[in-house]
């Protein structure tokens, strides 16, 4: 049996990357699979519990707060709140060498806290820091790398969308997850904007400085009521969560009541744009169910076939320390995570992983914040990083989707430093370690 299943395990991963490199979108590819595995192995009868599996997962009432923060980013975008956040920012940092590269990763560490999405903040900035950035003469790879690596702080950075799924997957406290998350999601912003502020400085020649006269104190001042509105809404959303006054799924309602009030106050609410960031959250959304749909179907039927016992018996059979494993799982996880999807892997991987991590006696929240670090990794991997094809949506046409992975190579590795940091010294980067102690 063992074998049999062994056997099935290597199938389905070949089937599964074969569709995928053929084009098949991963959702169809993962759903096909999953039905093959329970016509030949289960029965059809099985297809009845799968789908209740599905639908338990997308009926929770938790999992509403992911369309939520998916419109409230897409009437950020359209508006022009991110281009006065912008402006403010500027006007206090334009005659700092490298000053509209820290500008941009503040502004993308605001916005990934008032929303958690990443396309539309990547998209985001390159119309908005781009076309300013390459005006000013700033290197062209630097430039695009401050633009991908810093608008994927939302993967880490609460109210991040993919804790929420692994929250909901992994049957763990998003809240606490929110917790964990802030310290490393935090780090990472500030070691882009280190990098930025030492690099620009050992070679001035990147971040040549602007030739626009400096503003007044005063001139100053009258840019800050462009910060007002971000924060308000990261207090709103982040604020109510921490103090306990309402879940997640209310935070981000909250969240979207905040945005309307703000943009119609703001005179910028109109029909074409409430329409437009509810096409924007039905699409997205959509991609969100398919992709959830075929994983869940694929997870559920290797469950049902007895894989994640298998693969784990197999796993704890070598008897290794538990750091050599999760650092194996670490290493597979970059490997997916430079051709699927975040959301298949949770999906797919989380089953067969998390009673591992658990059976080692890790601490399943310090694990998500280990697989988070993760994916945002994989936002920026070749050959299919999503921050590269969002921004060569937006980018000027001499900019190639080669010119544009070429810049992500430091900032892919300020990323593994703090995923090492997390997994070596989670005592230091997290709150609550110290109560999960692993297994010798």
């Amino acid at each position: 049996m063992e074998f049999e299943i062994g056997t099935l395990s290597i199938i389905l991963i070949v089937g599964l990357l074969a569709l995928i490199s053929i084009g098949v979108p991963m959702g169809f590819a993962s759903g096909f699979m999953g039905a093959v595995l329970v016509f030949l192995y289960i029965g059809e009868h099985a297809l009845g519990i799968l789908l209740s599996r599905y639908y338990s997962l997308v009926v929770t009432y938790s999992f509403l707060s992911v369309p939520l923060f998916i419109f409230m980013a897409s009437l950020l975008e359209r508006s022009n709140i991110a281009r006065d956040l912008y402006d403010a920012l500027n006007a206090w940092l334009r005659k700092t060498r490298g000053g509209v590269g820290v500008v941009t990763a503040i502004m993308a560490t605001i916005m990934a806290a008032m929303s958690g999405i990443i396309g539309g903040e990547i998209v985001l900035l390159g119309l908005i820091a781009l076309p300013q950035m390459l005006r000013l003469k700033y290197d062209q790879d630097m430039s695009i790398g401050i633009i991908c690596a810093s608008g994927s702080l939302g993967t880490m950075i609460p109210p991040s969308i993919v804790l929420i799924i692994y929250g909901l997957t992994t049957e763990t406290s998003i809240t606490m997850l929110f917790q964990e998350a802030i310290v490393p999601g935090l780090m990472i912003s500030g070691l882009i904007i280190t990098y930025i502020l030492i690099r620009t400085r050992l070679q001035p020649h990147l971040a040549p400085l602007s030739d626009e006269p400096a503003l007044t104190f005063k001139e100053k001042m009258s840019y800050l009521p462009g910060l007002l509105p971000p924060i308000g809404i990261v207090i709103i959303v982040l604020g109510s969560i921490y103090s306990g006054m309402t879940g997640i799924t209310e935070a981000a309602g909250m969240g979207v009541v905040a945005t309307l009030i703000i943009i119609f106050a703001r005179r910028e609410l109109t029909w074409f744009l409430f329409k437009d960031a509810l096409v924007r959250t039905f699409k997205a959304s959509g991609t969100i169910l398919t992709i959830t749909f075929g994983a869940t179907v694929l997870a559920g039927a290797y469950s049902l076939a007895g894989g994640p016992t298998y693969v784990a018996e197999t796993i704890l059979a070598y008897d290794l320390k538990p750091m050599y494993l999760i650092f194996m799982m670490q290493i597979m996880f970059l490997i997916m995570g430079a051709f699927m999807d975040w959301v298949g892997i949770v999906l797919l991987a989380m089953p067969v992983f998390l009673p591992i991590v658990i059976a080692l006696g890790m601490d399943p929240i310090w694990f998500g914040i280990l697989f988070c670090v993760n994916m945002q990794v994989s936002f920026l991997s070749p050959p299919f990083g999503p921050a590269a094809f969002y921004l060569k949506s937006v980018a000027p046409p001499h900019i190639s989707l080669t010119d544009i992975f070429r810049g992500f190579a430091p900032f892919i590795v300020i990323q593994l430093i703090v995923l090492a940091c997390v997994m070596f010294f989670p005592e230091a980067m997290t709150q609550n370690f110290h109560e999960f102690k692993p297994k010798p």
